[in-house]
């Protein structure tokens, strides 16, 4: 089979696509046939060295398919169910091994590129809003990157939730993305500043939490942005990982909460899954999530989606077509 592998670590030109053997399934596990892949931050933080792994290493982790074949044991899935995973390391490929607890059964009503596009980002936008900062009516949150592919599914869920919506972008088409979201405001941080703006739009209160996949060119301002007892979920570092900082400044600021939450942590089970993934199904299914799918590659195009999604050329989810 085709399958995407970097022999080193460094650019996106380090991917290649080469022939590889096909994988067989486990116990426990599912051979699936992949349909549409999507392309996420942490697939560059594999590529770049920043997430640790061996070389040669195979990339990606998320995928719609169709099961080919089930290992031992196997018995709530069978060949040519319709199934979508994440947090399973090796999806940019014409087939992947994935464990049959991590697999979700995917719905006649959706398809295999909206499920590769909803997975990851999709699950990471639930854990954020109804787990690591539960929101409800009544909430402020401040949504970093707003017309990202996980921006844009947070700023739906919060406001399905019943919370206030601010939103940051760089460009006035992100903006338009943003607000079709739902998000109640939107600041242009190309043009204005973000912490000046957030607190005239609270009239100085601050917002009750900061989802930040940003990083480094966002993390202190954001601080500045919280209400006493408020919380920062940095969930991502797409400008560079945060310098090291004194806990004590959390409690200068305002008693702030910190954390920096991993699917990987919020979907670790069965049940975890069904419940993350079964939401997100069930929003896309009765219309209040849309996933904004902003432009699909071919595998051996790899590279360049990466240069896409890091240049920050996109709004919304980047797949691959194996």
């Amino acid at each position: 089979m085709k399958a995407i592998q970097a022999k080193s670590c460094g650019s996106p030109d380090v991917m290649q696509l080469v022939e590889t053997p096909m994988p067989s399934p486990g116990p426990g596990q599912a051979l699936v046939k992949i349909a549409a892949i999507g392309v996420n931050y942490i697939d560059v933080y594999f590529r770049t060295g920043l997430y640790k792994a061996d070389l040669p290493l195979s990339l990606g982790m998320e995928a719609s398919g169709v099961v080919e074949a089930v290992g031992e044991g196997v018995t709530v899935l069978a060949p040519g169910d319709r199934v979508a995973y994440a947090m399973c390391r090796g999806s940019y490929a014409e087939y992947a091994v994935a464990p049959v607890w991590q697999l979700v059964k995917t719905p006649d009503n959706i398809s295999h590129e909206t499920a590769a596009a909803a997975m990851l980002q999709g699950m990471t936008a639930h854990y954020l809003t109804h787990s690591t900062f539960a929101l409800g009516k009544g909430n402020v949150a401040l949504v970093h990157a707003a017309a990202g592919g996980a921006g844009l599914i947070i700023v739906q869920m919060a406001k399905a939730l019943g919370a206030t919506v601010i939103g940051t972008v760089s460009t006035p088409a992100k903006a338009a993305l943003a607000r079709q979201a739902g998000a109640d405001e939107v600041i242009l941080y190309t043009e204005q500043d973000f912490e000046s703006e957030v607190k005239r739009l609270t009239l100085g209160i601050g917002v009750d939490v900061v989802y930040d996949s940003v990083g480094q060119a966002t993390f202190l301002k954001g601080l500045n942005c919280l209400r006493p007892r408020g919380m920062m979920a940095l969930f991502g570092q797409s400008s560079g990982p945060v310098s090291p900082i004194d806990p004590t400044i959390l409690n200068t600021k305002g008693s702030l909460l910190l954390t920096r939450p991993s699917l990987a942590h919020y979907a670790a089970n069965k049940g975890d899954v069904a419940w993350r993934a079964g939401g997100v199904y069930r929003m896309i299914g009765d219309g209040r999530l849309k996933i904004r799918i902003e432009k699909t590659y071919r595998l051996a195009e790899a590279a360049q989606a990466h240069r896409d999604l890091e240049g920050r050329r996109t709004a919304g989810k980047l797949l691959l077509m194996p």
